[in-house]
């Protein structure tokens, strides 16, 4: 009996916790972004984006030498700041493609304390953004969301749609992906900020492009295939083999790069 009463006491008290610091769990942006002449990125400037609640959050558009023949939007995962996406902007512009990275409120040095309805309000800025620029042809612009930022992308894409959506490791909500990791919470009654994607994809009717790998332990395969299953055609998923979450191959991978350029082609 006092073992029971001992074991209820621990779970009470570690639900607590998470309901206190779900968020400290969910966002970890650590570290400022560096300053651009750190980041061996070519042709980018800096931008500030000014959300609807006026915060200013800070970006790098990159371009390619030529107009660019399409622009991508990028949607961080919930961890680090945009320089660690450098590595991919870099290998999109070989290719041709602009790529606006920037980072969330609470990130990379940005003011802000990060929150679904917020993140969600700093894609909308993302977005007015690359719709200023005269050099972006509006009806070609993708939205690329990872792991967190594909719920993200998500939401947008159902609010204001883009030509193109990719996604790399997504998920049909965070409290699915939750119960994977914590399968003795009540995850689903806990969670503030829930990313339910599974919510908003059947909404959106842009091509459609996933991407994961199939060792992922973060986010296991079948979700992000049961995310796809849920959307509209056209579309197309692409398994990377023996890739982990974080794994080079998902970040800029060759393999990744060219089934996007491919998507990107209307191939």
């Amino acid at each position: 009996m006092a073992e029971a009463a001992g074991l209820a006491a621990t779970l009470v008290a570690v639900t607590l916790f998470v309901w206190l610091a779900q968020r400290k769990l969910i966002y970890l942006p650590f570290g400022e972004a560096p300053d651009l002449e750190s980041v061996r990125l070519t042709s980018v400037a800096s931008t500030t984006l000014q959300t609807e609640d006026g915060l200013k959050l800070s970006g790098w558009f990159v371009r390619p030498d030529q107009t660019p023949w399409f622009t991508v939007i990028v949607f961080n995962g919930n961890a680090g700041n945009r320089a660690m996406r450098a590595p991919l902007a870099g290998m999109l512009r070989q290719h041709g493609i602009a790529t606006l990275l920037f980072d969330y409120r609470g990130y990379g040095g940005n003011p802000g304390v990060p929150t679904e309805r917020g993140l969600i309000a700093d894609a909308r800025a993302a977005r007015r953004y690359v719709a200023s620029r005269r050099d972006v042809d509006q009806l070609k612009v993708a939205y690329f969301g990872e792991s967190l930022g594909t719920a993200v992308a998500v939401q947008l894409a159902a609010e204001l749609p883009p030509g193109r959506l990719i996604l790399r490791s997504p998920f049909g909500s965070l409290a699915e992906v939750g119960q994977v990791h914590y399968p003795f919470l009540p995850v689903r009654w806990l969670l503030r900020d829930r990313f339910a994607s599974s919510e908003f994809i059947g909404r959106i009717h842009v091509p459609l492009l996933v991407i994961a790998g199939d060792r992922d332990r973060i986010i296991p395969l079948a979700h992000s295939r049961r995310l796809f299953a849920a959307g509209n055609d056209p579309k197309r998923f692409v398994v990377i083999r023996n890739a982990d979450h974080n794994d080079a191959a998902l970040l800029d991978g060759e393999e990744m790069i060219a089934s996007i350029v491919q998507f990107l082609r209307g191939g």
